[in-house]
């Protein structure tokens, strides 16, 4: 059975990724690509699905000690428990280490950084000795194949006549995939799957590795486990070290990046507040009496680290999980394939990289942002893969799901919903870039005028909004505010750095679609922006209203607005729904779990607009949700206190950094 979502730690080669228990079991491995089939999926079924556990014996088998089967053993009680779990500084070298009755071990996990597509584990004997249990079911297509499994005991030994179990190793083939594992020692046949047990004293170390391989090649050469180990590490750090705090002192060229640009007034409210405008940037004093602002900085370098874990090395594209499936409701069907690069997250990262000095990531997010587009700019879809690649179908796999959360799903079919926002991101995300000197293409500014375009023709069109909605088309008022602000940025694009361009028949577009967000997308009467034209719930959505610069953060109609959402979204604990699922609006049953980064857009709103003690309060409470790792899932359950949803979860992160900018800037 798979563990609760908060229990797994992320590693990542950034070109796939892998989760790992706290218990020690690989259970979700997709290879070579985030978006390839599983290889191990004990995730979303059985251990029978693939997986690779490696741990103490007497914490796989407790009641060999304790006499008690293990979900009886109590933590404090246990004869094997985990001590400390925790990262490499800066990497995502992942160390455990193991307390039993007899002695502890480190367990050091990671994916090198290279070529090859690869898992490496390493138990060191720290005190005593200690029994380790390891357990290998290899699989392919999400555990539904069984490969064929041919163990090599390597050549004799001219000095002893027997092989050296150094150069032994598993091959397994189905099909076009193969995998290969080495190691001392390699473990027996057993049901469906390799296990054995080995001991380890202080001093002592076993390396292990698994390694994925095209199966018409040879299987590659054994990796050198400190060469890589240092390697990695050293990559890490290296990029590690390109991050720049933007709280700290910066030449103005290479300043932080505001997460969004200025507009021009409309209907006569107010542009918004220059986003490194609202107080921060605390002097050395301040930091020593508020602890916490190290707290902030630990989660956000945290953050980019994710968020660069999950962008694909040799593509730019971005993905928004490297899961599927893992359920927003426990048992539920709101179970989403997040393996795929969605517009706005990738364009909300452009800026976040720039922020932060990654000018080479978000060099890189931009041009995967126009090799996508270049699909087809007038029929935008807001979901590619991870080259581009757009692709509509859904398919369901044959998996038991997530703790009997079904359907498990494959492919997205949200890639063709027409989603206004997209376009807004996307131009928002270009103007920023304009603002900071990167100069248009023969590629990227006509893009641009076909999504202008593309802009005019859907204004005050009917869509599924941000939120991909399964139930019936709507005019969702964010959805037409960022279209507002593509036709805004477009204007600017002419108008202020003379690109070509009909401004005048996009400043028209953008002026009469802001009359009709007033008049339709605005009540009055409640003082709030409104989920959709004509309706008077709220969304959390709307909390991303003044990044466009529609109106300022601090003007009446936002404190309306969250005032509203405060009180329609509140789901406790300080975090908020992303909408009210009233009449069956998402197409489901039932409501949704509580959404982290509309959590965090709440918090960044309310330290915008100068309530900054109410966003730290929030802010501080999702921080508290995060595992022991820093990692964030996408939504979180109040009831059963633990994490739903995709894990870990792009926007979150993104949300989480942009939130923090918002006090340290």
């Amino acid at each position: 059975m798979a563990s609760k979502i908060e229990d797994y730690a992320l590693l990542s080669n950034m070109s796939t990724a892998a989760l790992i228990s706290r218990d020690g079991s690989v259970d979700w491995f997709c290879a070579p690509r985030f978006d390839s089939e599983a290889a191990f999926a004990a995730l979303l079924g059985s251990d029978d699905h693939g997986r690779w556990l490696l741990a103490p014996a007497a914490a796989v088998f407790p009641d060999t000690v304790t006499g008690a089967p293990a979900e009886d053993t109590a933590q404090e009680d246990a004869p094997a428990k985990v001590a400390e779990r925790f990262y490499g500084e800066n990497s995502f070298v992942l160390h455990t280490i193991w307390s039993t009755s007899t002695g502890s071990v480190r367990v050091t996990d990671f994916m090198p950084l290279g070529n090859r597509t690869e898992i490496v584990r390493r138990v060191e004997g720290l005190t005593g000795e200690v029994t380790m249990h390891q357990e290998l079911a290899l699989r392919f297509n999400y555990g539904r194949t069984v490969p064929w499994v041919t163990r090599y005991d390597g050549a004799p030994d001219p000095q002893t006549g027997y092989p050296d179990p150094a150069d032994g190793m598993l091959v397994a083939m189905a099909g076009p995939d193969a995998l290969v594992f080495r190691g001392d020692p390699i473990p027996d046949v057993a049901h469906r799957c390799h296990a054995g047990q080995f001991d380890i004293s202080a001093g002592q170390v076993r390396d292990f590795s698994l390694t994925y391989f095209a199966s018409h090649r040879n299987p590659p050469a054994p990796v050198d486990f400190n060469d890589s180990l240092h390697r990695t590490a050293d990559q890490w750090s290296e990029w590690s070290d390109l991050y720049n705090d933007p709280s700290e002192p910066v030449p103005t060229s290479t300043g932080p990046v505001p997460t969004t640009t200025a507009m021009p007034v409309v209907d006569g409210h107010s542009g918004a507040i220059p986003l490194g405008a609202v107080p921060g940037g605390e002097t050395e004093e301040e930091e020593q009496q508020d602890p916490q602002l190290e707290t902030y900085r630990e989660a956000r370098r945290q953050s980019l680290l994710v968020i660069r874990a999950l962008m694909n090395r040799e593509t730019g594209g971005m993905v928004a999980s490297p899961t599927t499936s893992l359920p927003e409701v426990i048992g539920g069907q709101r179970n989403w394939d997040h393996r795929f690069c969605w517009l706005r997250d990738v364009a909300q990262s452009v800026g976040v990289a720039i922020g932060h000095d990654h000018d080479r990531e978000a060099t890189q997010l931009r041009n995967w942002l126009l090799r996508a587009i270049a699909n087809d700019p007038t029929r935008l879809h807001n979901v590619y893969g991870l080259a581009g690649e757009s692709d509509d179908f859904e398919r369901k796999i044959d998996l038991p799901g997530y703790e009997g959360s079904v359907p498990v799903r494959r492919g997205s079919g949200a890639a063709m919903q027409l989603q206004g926002d997209a376009m807004g991101q996307l131009m928002v995300t270009f103007e920023k870039l304009r603002r900071l000197g990167y100069a248009e293409d023969h590629l990227s500014w006509p893009l641009q005028q076909a999504l202008l375009g593309s802009a005019v023709d859907h204004v005050g069109e009917e869509d599924q909004g941000i939120w991909e909605m399964h139930g019936e088309t709507r005019i969702y008022t964010h959805s037409q505010i960022m279209l507002w602000a593509a036709l805004d940025a477009g204007v600017r694009g002419v108008r202020t750095h003379g690109l070509s361009g009909d401004a005048d028949l996009w400043a028209a577009a953008r002026d009469r679609l802001a009359e009709q967000i007033w008049a339709h997308g605005f009540n009055r009467e409640l003082n709030s922006f409104v989920q959709y034209y004509g309706g008077t719930s709220v969304d959390s959505a709307l909390l991303n209203v003044a990044h466009t610069g529609f109106v300022s953060f601090d003007s009446p109609e936002m404190r309306g607005t969250v005032e509203r959402i405060e009180t329609e979204l509140d789901a406790g604990g300080g975090l908020i729904y992303r909408y009210r699922n009233a009449d069956r609006l998402d197409g489901f049953e039932g409501q949704d779990n509580a959404h982290f980064a509309s959590s965090l857009w709440l918090a960044e709103q309310h330290i915008r607009s100068g309530n900054i003690a109410r966003g730290r309060d929030i802010l501080d409470g999702v921080l508290e949700k995060a595992n022991d790792v820093g990692l964030l899932s996408s939504e979180y359950s109040l009831a059963r206190s633990r994490m739903t949803g995709n894990f870990p979860q792009t926007l979150a992160h993104i949300a989480l950094v942009s939130a923090i900018d918002a006090i340290l800037l």
